[in-house]
Formats: structure tokens, C-alpha cells, sequence
């Protein structure tokens, strides 16, 4: 069984048998978050899917203090070397593997200070995670659905940066992963969307897709 907890904004805890990884942790600046820095224990590897601040966040501090690697786009990964931290580089479909858990980073259509943006593949326990980071629809996630089948899919609905509700549930449609989880939204007031109307529209167009709002602090089991 895998435990996956959406901490706000992009900020997820994906728990495994022997495994606990974070993807954009986000944690000091981010009002919904319900965890501390110190709070994040056990931590074996953290993914930086670009790098802005509400998704660079505060990974260095969390690697340095669990001693876990960060897993990003090249020249992130450089970056956080620098900063002290431990690193491991891909780019687009490179492979990482941090003990049990495999990762792929994949395309995204967004920006990034240092980098290219990406989405994350997260295959733990015999499940796989998509992470669709921050992105605008595009119709190559029908082969990121299609190589990877993902179990769980996690995709932005904000709509100012991002996809709004209407086009996270088509880029859905293209992934046909099991269970969708919306994230990136009601974090700051450019970016307030209502879930519920995100699932109306999946329901519309992906109706085999589980849709599952969480409230920050909240799981769900795979």
C-alpha cells in the first residue's frame, strides 16, 4: 500500500514500504501547508519539478537534514549541489532510482528560472504517480499516459499559471490515469477554483477516472 498526502498547493508525501519521497516542498510561504520543516522526517529522496520558488520551496533544507537526495532537471540539480545539498540529475525520460523507487522525469509546458519545467513518474511498491507539475495542456501527455500508465495522476487546476479546471480534465482525459487528485489552487487569490467544478468536468470527460479532494493534511491509499 502506498500513502500519498497532499501538504498544500504542489506539495506531496508519497509513503512507502521502506521509501518516503516529497515532490515540490513548499513548506515556509505556503499559507495552506499544515506541516513545519522539522515536522518532515524520514525523507529518502525529494523531486523538484522547476524551479520557482513555490516549488524549489525548501528543498535544500529538508535534503540537508534528512541527508536525501534531490531529483531534478540537470541544471537544478547542479544548483542544489551548490547549496549544499545532495543531487542526482536527469532530464526528459532519464531514470533515476533512489533505492526502491524508480523516477522519470517528463515534459511540461510552463517556465523556469533555472532549467526546463517537467512533470515526475514515481513508480513505488508496484504503483505508479504522475506529477504533472506546473503545466499547460498538451497533447503529449497522451503518450506520458500511455508509456506509464499511472495508478494516480496529480494535476494543477489554478488557472492563472496553469491549467484551469475545464483543461486539467482534458489533459485527464489524455492520461486515463485510475484516481486524479487536484492540486495548485486556493493557495493565493489569483489562483481560487472550486474542485468540485473540476470534477463536474472530469466526470464529463474522463468518467472512469476517480476524482479525489483532499483538504491539506489529507491521504489517499493505492
Amino acid at each position: 500500500m502506498v500513502k500519498v498526502t497532499w501538504l498544500g498547493h504542489a506539495f506531496f508525501r508519497i509513503d512507502g514500504e521502506k521509501a518516503s519521497v516529497l515532490i515540490d516542498p513548499f513548506v515556509n510561504g505556503n499559507p495552506m501547508c499544515p506541516v513545519k520543516v522539522d515536522d518532515l522526517k524520514g525523507v529518502t529522496a525529494i523531486i523538484v519539478t522547476h524551479y520557482h520558488g513555490d516549488h524549489y520551496g525548501d528543498c535544500v533544507e529538508i535534503a540537508k537534514k534528512n541527508d536525501a537526495p534531490i531529483i531534478a532537471i540537470h541544471e537544478i540539480a547542479v544548483h542544489a549541489s551548490k547549496e549544499g545539498a545532495k543531487s542526482e540529475s536527469t532530464n526528459y525520460y532519464g531514470k533515476v532510482e533512489v533505492g526502491n523507487v524508480i523516477v522519470h522525469l517528463v515534459p511540461a509546458w510552463h517556465s523556469s528560472e533555472i532549467g526546463s519545467p517537467a512533470g515526475a513518474i514515481v513508480k513505488i511498491d508496484g504503483k505508479t504517480i504522475y506529477h504533472a507539475g506546473d503545466t499547460g495542456l498538451f497533447y503529449d501527455m497522451k503518450l506520458i499516459g500511455e508509456i506509464f500508465k499511472p495508478d494516480l495522476m496529480m494535476v494543477p487546476i489554478g488557472g492563472r499559471w496553469n491549467m484551469n479546471p475545464e483543461l486539467a480534465a482534458i489533459a485527464v482525459s489524455y492520461v486515463k490515469p485510475k484516481i486524479v487528485i487536484p492540486m495548485h489552487y486556493n493557495t493565493f487569490p489569483p489562483i481560487e477554483q472550486d474542485p468540485e467544478e473540476f470534477k463536474r468536468h472530469v466526470e464529463e470527460k474522463a468518467p472512469d477516472v476517480k476524482v479525489v479532494i483532499l483538504k491539506p493534511g489529507e491521504s489517499v491509499e493505492i
